[in-house]
């Protein structure tokens, strides 16, 4: 045989078998064989073009289709699914008109192509007229095609549900019609049959033979538009069918769980994984990562996510969120890092994720060193997070970054708006948190629940009780949100720092909902600012009657009595607090120097350089005596000499860290402390009279709000 021969063979058994072709230098090496040795021919060049098209070769599969005059039904089948793969769907769309302009007829594996650039589209009526042609056709009763009209009920389902859909008109190009015509030709074929269905449901009870996808595509359509009744229930009928779940089916059911907090359910869904061995599923795996989150069995996620053999980007996105979300901030940091020195790239939802943890461990090092890894991601335009940004730099301290970053966002959505606000609050400044607000309704974005927090929180912390009772009322008259416990408690709040504090009673008293323990306990601090002992006495029985164990306000109590010389009663109080096993909660100061965090407790000796904090501490404590500091040892509440008294307020957590602070770092340079309770009295006025002394800005965030402190005043103006 020569060799012209044999390459003729070869050639026609590859045409036979295109399948052992395996890339797509070996396709190109076909056709150039084809072109020495076989006659031309439409079917043989069909072939050509399938293989072209398997591998999405769209150039060179148009090349051939265009050789051929008029193309046979296989080189139209391919060259549509070859446009629908490339994603070029309204060329998918004419190409379908035009072929049956030819007269030809479409099979049934053209219809899923079809179908799939509708849903892409967003075109509901072009789709129902597809519809209609494939009733036409007979092929209604094709598995294949039942499951693609199925998936696209669906998907349209779920884009009305998510807010609409919308006919697309597109212009003319390369001579194509617009899609409006496309429709106007395709309806001709619907005649008097078609079925108009208006649910997934109608379809899938029409379909003559259903599979695991019919099943899991209604289940997830079902699912995914909150129907979660309805998904259980067909998960239910699955099963009497005799069609078994798979890993898909399972993923879809477990975020129903996870929504309804539903252990007992997940663990059922998770021993059927494990006893047909889908647990080793990265979908399956995710899935019950967050379910078990969501359910707060935040150990069950890790021992999860440890046996799975490979982990991709949404099992790594999945644990890092769950930790986050429980709380575990720390091993969601270290878990973000492991992800990156495994090589897997955060997406956006990373970063979203663990954004959160640096705003609450105020770690601002590493929300910096985050931020410029979005920045040369380009993620940055992504408003999740820009808004994560916004809520990172302003809990951490940074208000202007924050507002730097919220006014470079294109647009806002109520999350950022809601992040800026409360912000610009925390960090007391109001009138800027209130301008926002009103400048967000302007925009025509409607408050929320969050927002009007926000709002009432600015407004405490400047005293402002008109401005807020106005938008207290507007909030329910004008937006129709009823007033949640949050909503109370920062009322409460205002009410009582600003000493109105038998109105805060009353206001508590005739709430429309149960007042929590922790709603009281904001009057019965104030009681203690504005030394209000009867009144404090009478909100106490009604804390220890919601919430016995509640410790601030025994805490609260005892000072109270011991500031009123009652030592006693203060005695009494912390008797009856050891009896009961209840443990206060030990003040706690947190500084951030050179990417460590250092932590102080107050009157602990155990730093390192607590013989260098305390000669700088005594340094300082001196020099603010001769400019004038006098110890206010009322905010000590023992039954000991004037000396220990004061020794007791110089060894305040927040003393020892700002002292610490002032030695590890350059002149100059801003010092940020976090303090989980709030400041005293007496700490708030030695650091005003420091921060001039050493000329730093000084920035405390305790647990209620931020204080900055700079050349002697507060952004507080004394008023917490």
């Amino acid at each position: 045989m020569t060799s012209s021969s044999s390459a003729k063979t070869l050639v026609k058994t590859i045409l036979k078998t295109p399948q052992t072709l395996k890339t797509k230098f070996q396709a190109k090496q076909l056709h150039a064989q084809f072109l020495k040795t076989q006659p031309h021919s439409p079917s043989s060049t069909s072939i050509l073009i399938s293989i072209y098209t398997n591998f999405n070769l769209l150039q060179d599969s148009l090349f051939l289709f265009n050789s051929l005059s008029p193309p046979p039904l296989p080189a139209w089948k391919s060259i549509i699914k070859c446009y629908a793969n490339s994603g070029l769907f309204l060329n998918c769309l004419t190409c379908f008109i035009q072929m049956r302009g030819f007269g030809i007829c479409p099979d049934h594996k053209m219809f899923p192509f079809v179908l799939k650039a509708c849903v892409f589209l967003k075109n509901l009526r072009l789709g129902e007229s597809i519809h209609g042609c494939i009733i036409r056709l007979g092929w209604d009763f094709d598995l294949f095609t039942g499951n693609a009209l199925l998936n696209m009920y669906a998907k349209f389902q779920s884009l009305e549900v998510n807010g609409g859909y919308k006919v697309f008109t597109f212009n003319m190009l390369d001579g194509m019609p617009k899609s409006d015509e496309l429709c106007e030709r395709l309806a001709q074929e619907k005649g008097k049959s078609v079925i108009q269905l208006d649910s997934v449901t109608k379809v899938f009870k029409m379909m003559p033979q259903r599979d695991v996808v019919s099943w899991n595509t209604v289940i997830a359509g079902n699912a995914q538009n909150g129907m979660y009744e309805e998904a259980l229930k067909m998960v239910r009928e699955m099963g009497n069918a005799n069609v078994k779940p798979d890993s898909f089916t399972l993923s879809t059911i477990l975020p129903i769980f996870a929504e309804y907090a539903d252990i007992m359910k997940g663990k059922e869904i998770h021993g059927y994984a494990i006893r047909h061995r889908f647990d080793s599923d990265l979908y399956i795996g995710s899935s019950l990562i967050d379910m078990y989150a969501n359910c707060a069995q935040i150990e069950d996620s890790c021992h999860v996510f440890n046996l799975l053999p490979q982990r991709d980007d949404i099992s790594w996105n999945s644990i890092i969120a769950g930790c986050v979300q429980n709380g575990m901030f720390d091993e969601g940091l270290k878990l973000f890092r492991q992800m990156l020195m495994a090589k897997v790239t955060p997406r956006e939802v990373s970063f979203s994720s663990v954004m959160p943890a640096c705003a609450y461990l105020t770690t601002l090092h590493l929300g910096k060193q985050l931020h410029g890894y979005i920045i040369r991601g380009r993620f940055d335009d992504n408003v999740f997070i820009a808004s994560s940004l916004v809520d990172m730099y302003a809990k951490c301290g940074n208000i202007k970054a924050a507002r730097w970053i919220f006014d470079q966002m294109e647009h806002h959505d109520m999350v950022s708006w809601t992040a800026i606000i409360m912000g610009h609050a925390l960090h007391g400044h109001a009138y800027d948190a209130l301008s926002l607000f009103e400048q967000m309704e302007k925009d025509g974005v409607k408050p929320n629940y969050v927002s009007f927090i926000a709002v009432f929180t600015a407004c405490s912390h400047a005293g402002l009780t008109d401005e807020a009772w106005k938008h207290f009322k507007r909030m329910s008259q004008n937006h129709g949100i009823t007033p949640g416990l949050e909503h109370y408690a920062a009322m409460a709040d205002l009410l009582g720092r600003a000493g109105k504090l038998e109105e805060a009673y009353e206001f508590i008293s005739s709430m429309h909902i149960a007042p929590t323990g922790s709603i009281w306990s904001t009057l019965l601090s104030a009681c203690r600012v504005h030394k209000n002992l009867e009144l404090a006495e009478k909100v106490a029985k009604e804390i220890f009657k919601i919430d016995p164990g509640n410790v601030g306000a025994y805490i609260l109590m005892s000072n109270m009595y011991a500031a009123a010389r009652r030592w006693k009663d203060a005695a009494k109080m912390r008797i009856f607090m050891k009896k009961k096993g209840i443990r206060k909660e030990p003040a706690c100061s947190w500084i951030e120097v050179k990417n460590r965090v250092h932590t102080f407790i107050s009157g602990d000796k155990s730093h390192p350089l607590y013989d260098r904090i305390f000669k700088a501490l005594k340094d300082l404590m001196e020099r603010i005596e001769r400019e004038g500091y006098i110890p206010d040892t009322n905010e000590v509440f023992h039954d000991v000499e004037e000396e220990q008294k004061k020794y007791l307020l110089f060894s305040h957590s927040e003393r020892l860290a700002l002292a610490f602070g002032i030695i590890s770092s350059p002149a100059g340079t801003t010092i940020r402390i976090t303090k989980n309770i709030r400041v005293c009295v007496d700490c708030h006025t030695a650091i005003k009279f420091m921060s001039k002394i050493v000329q730093r800005e000084i920035i405390v965030r305790d647990n209620s709000r931020f204080h900055h402190f700079k050349d002697g005043e507060c952004s507080c103006r004394d008023y917490w």
